[in-house]
């Protein structure tokens, strides 16, 4: 057992009560050290003064039970009444420990409703410090593409394409087929010809305005392209004249610049259509297998499958022919009849039909049915040429694919009047017969054996 605790006089509680009130509850050291106190509390030990229980008093309770005492500067009073006041104070009840260890709980828990209160304050500043940087960020934004704007007017030279000029048009043609679309492995690019490009590009009632070029003005070359063509789009019993928007294309040096949406300022897109699944065809599978466009199936050799894509030599369809301009009046009605069972469709007149369909070599094919006995067009079918450049193969620079543009069948059965387009399109030497599933096309993509690779 330890040596029983050292009793307190007197004079060590009032020096305590008095270092207490001088320098605050639980400053024990302090009090020990400072030479008003340490000639009484010498002998007392940082161990005694801490876990003496009658003396862990508040600076509050400390204040309380000196209030009566005398300011130390007066005349103290005489000792044997000092004396009696310390012993009265250091016979503490029961009660006053029950009280004093209340008080204390109370101000414990009114410090943590304090700093909870505090830490809530904190929560509200930083959440409000997040709005009001999220709107910063947001005008940042803002600024910066307008600075992006300014910059890009003010450094390169705007200016409105005449796609009469074949100098322009070979510009044109070179910005696209290195830096417009390519697939997500980076194997292929859209090549688009120049002459495919005169196509769609000059519709009837085309607009040159509608299409802008940007050269830089150092270098003189055409480093972005927006373009748009007229459109009258039908949406039930109303016709609307629209806008087409196509060939957005910024040089892969400027991508990180933000130019897109410079471009395409003022322009506010409707909700796009539900999307449609492209289907491919293959007319020549080896050289697709070769450069990565399609793989040999489970459990097939390469003769295998140039045995299952095999097609006849020549159409099948009576009466199966090329499109020729005396054809046009014939073929408008009737595509403006099949694309009246839609909701929302183009509208086609004969010009638009003249321009869009009429054959133009390697931009678009168009064929139709004429009744040997009637000589009445009945059916025709058509696709469009875009070739795609095959990116890091030694063999092979291009692939040639066909993609199914207007078809209608009315006296002869959809899937082989297709079967004739992927025909004549074979004797083209096409690379492979593209398709989306929008319309009819459904109906002969499966029997065709069109294989789907991904969504438009």
């Amino acid at each position: 057992m330890g040596a029983p605790k050292q009793k307190w006089t007197s004079e060590e509680e009032e020096a305590l009560r008095r270092g207490v009130l001088k320098h605050g509850a639980g400053k024990w050291r302090t009090i020990q050290k400072d030479p008003e106190f340490s000639p009484v509390l010498s002998s007392r030990s940082n161990i005694d003064l801490k876990i003496d229980k009658s003396y862990k008093l508040t600076d509050s309770y400390a204040k309380r039970a000196l209030a009566p005492m005398k300011d130390p500067s007066l005349k103290k009073k005489d000792s044997a009444k000092s004396s009696k006041a310390a012993k009265g104070l250091g016979q503490l009840s029961p009660a006053l420990d029950a009280a004093e260890a209340a008080a204390m709980k109370v101000a414990d828990a009114e410090a943590k409703s304090h700093l909870a209160n505090e830490h809530m304050m904190e929560v509200e500043r930083i959440g409000k410090m997040a709005e009001e940087t999220e709107s910063l960020l947001e005008l940042a934004s803002e600024l910066y593409e307008r600075c992006v704007w300014v910059r890009f007017v003010i450094s390169n030279h705007w200016f409105t394409c005449d796609l009469d000029d074949d100098a322009l048009l070979a510009d044109l043609y070179a910005l696209l087929a290195h830096n417009y679309v390519e697939d997500d492995e980076n194997m292929f690019r859209f090549n688009y010809s120049p002459a495919f490009l005169r196509w769609a590009l000059r519709p009837p009632s085309f607009f040159r305005a509608w299409h802008i070029g940007v050269r830089a003005k150092e270098s003189k070359k055409l480093v972005a392209f927006i373009s748009g063509v007229p459109a009258r789009i039908r949406a039930r019993d109303d016709v609307v004249r629209m806008a087409e928007i196509n060939f957005l294309c910024v040089h892969k040096k400027l991508r990180s610049k933000r130019l897109a949406p410079v471009l395409i300022r003022g322009v506010a897109p409707p909700p796009p259509p539900p999307p449609c699944r492209y289907w491919h065809r293959s007319l020549n599978p080896k050289k697709l297998i070769d450069v990565g466009f399609s793989r040999l199936g489970p459990r097939m050799t390469m003769s295998r499958t140039v045995r299952l894509y095999k097609l006849p030599d020549a159409p099948l369809t009576p009466g199966f022919r090329q499109m020729e301009l005396r054809d046009v009046a014939a073929v408008t009605r009737l595509l403006r009849a099949y694309l009246a069972r839609y909701v929302v469709a183009p509208d086609f007149d004969e010009l638009d039909v003249e321009h869009w369909l009429l054959p133009q070599e390697d931009v678009v094919d168009s064929y139709l049915v004429e009744s040997p006995e009637t000589h009445e067009v009945t059916d025709f079918c058509s696709f469009y040429t875009l070739p795609s450049s095959v990116l890091n193969n030694a063999n092979y620079s291009t692939l040639k694919a066909a993609y199914s543009y207007y078809n209608v069948a009315v006296k002869t059965p959809l899937q082989q009047l297709m079967n004739d387009a992927l025909i004549v399109a074979k004797q083209k030497n096409y690379d492979v017969f593209n398709a989306l599933d929008v319309m009819e096309n459904e109906g002969f993509l499966k029997e065709l054996k069109q294989l789907v690779y991904h969504d438009s």
